[in-house]
């Protein structure tokens, strides 16, 4: 078709350029929601791509991105174009986002192991079955009153704050080797006081 037979439109039916991203977070701010629907539209992709390669899991991006844009939603007053572009602004939300979900996974997971370790039942040996087993409260007090002050503190972290031997001997600075002699000492007097049959 030469040039008589292109179409033209006037001047006034020429579509307009689509609005830019700067654009588009000026009316949201303003409480548009047709330019958020636009923006949406926008900045979706690089969002969730951004949030796929940190959290390296497509569901957990997927809540991630809505989280972002709703949080664009909510604070499009806060940005700044002298600050940098829209895209910008929006993609640094998201990295926070993410890193934060990463971090709040990482801590999820900590706790978890540390609970499980603190969890696991150690095995009493003979002396201390049966120096603990059914005593009364008072005549241990007592007993463990007449102990020297090492001796002390070792039972009562190993045995009524649940502490391992490695763990006592950090909290008292000591060899565990050192620990396990106070405590087995300590044991066995606490038995004689009380009147524990061996």
């Amino acid at each position: 078709m030469g040039e008589r037979g292109r179409l033209r439109l006037p001047p006034d039916e020429a579509p307009a350029p689509a609005p830019s991203a700067e654009e588009l977070l000026a009316r949201v701010a303003a409480g548009d929601e047709t330019a958020f629907a636009s923006l949406y539209d926008l900045v979706a992709g690089p969002v969730l791509g951004l949030a796929t390669r940190v959290l390296r899991s497509h569901a957990q991006a997927e809540e991630v991105a809505q989280e972002v844009l709703v949080e664009v939603w909510r604070k499009a007053t806060r940005y700044e174009p002298e600050r940098g572009s829209a895209l910008s602004w929006v993609l640094t939300i998201a990295h926070r986002r993410a890193v934060d979900r990463v971090r709040a996974h990482q801590a999820g997971v900590d706790r978890e192991e540390r609970a499980g370790l603190m969890d696991v039942r150690r095995p009493f040996d003979e002396v201390t079955e049966s120096t603990l087993a059914g005593l009364e409260q008072q005549r241990v007090r007592q007993c463990l009153a007449a102990l020297t002050e090492l001796q002390r503190e070792s039972i009562v972290l190993a045995y009524y704050n649940g502490y391992t031997y490695p763990e006592v001997a950090e909290v008292l600075k000591v060899a565990p080797g050192t620990v396990k002699t106070r405590i087995r000492d300590g044991l066995i007097r606490l038995r004689d006081c009380l009147g524990v049959d061996r």
